[in-house]
């Protein structure tokens, strides 16, 4: 199973100012590869804070919303809320037939995923603005919730450059594959 983490960010490393930053800002050569590599794929995978900036399931692809409120509930048929683990997610998703799926979420989404050993392929859109702070790819210590041990979100991962690609609009496209 292909899962690609999807992010764009600033030319300072961060995804967004806050966790309700609206995802606008990242310009018109982001969104479209955005569009093209999840349609591609036919699976989006998000946490529910993504999901709410959203605010709606999007179209052409089948979006998994994770989520720890056992409430929510959807009455669309291309959107599940789950409270699975990362691993259970791709296990279902493989089981409808898929064979690739793109996460779009913030840090702990992202270093979940990461630490369960998903990720195999990381493109990053570099987007030509500095925020000077903000949201990092992955949590910071002060960022994480209490209940989690700090040790087992240890991160030291090892990735291969297999493409650079210019998007235009001084955005550059960077394509790893994740070093098993």
């Amino acid at each position: 199973m292909e899962v690609i983490l999807l992010m764009a960010a600033t030319v300072d490393g961060k995804i967004g100012r806050h966790s309700n930053h609206a995802v606008d800002w990242t310009g018109k050569a982001d969104k479209e590869h955005f569009v093209k590599v999840t349609k591609e794929a036919g699976v989006i995978i998000m946490g529910s804070k993504t999901y709410d900036t959203i605010g709606k399931p999007l179209p052409g692809r089948f979006n998994f919303v994770m989520t720890r409120d056992s409430s929510r509930k959807s009455d669309q048929d291309n959107l599940i809320f789950t409270g699975q683990s990362p691993a259970k997610v791709i296990e279902t998703i493989e089981s409808m037939g898929y064979t690739s799926a793109v996460l779009i979420d913030g840090p702990l989404t992202n270093k979940f995923f990461i630490l369960d050993n998903l990720i195999t392929q990381i493109q990053l859109v570099i987007v030509p603005r500095l925020f000077g702070s903000g949201l990092s790819f992955f949590p910071t210590p002060l960022e994480l919730d209490m209940e989690l041990s700090l040790a087992s979100l240890e991160l030291d991962m090892e990735l291969s450059l297999y493409s650079v690609e210019c998007l235009g609009e001084g955005h550059v496209l960077i394509n790893y594959r994740v070093d098993r």
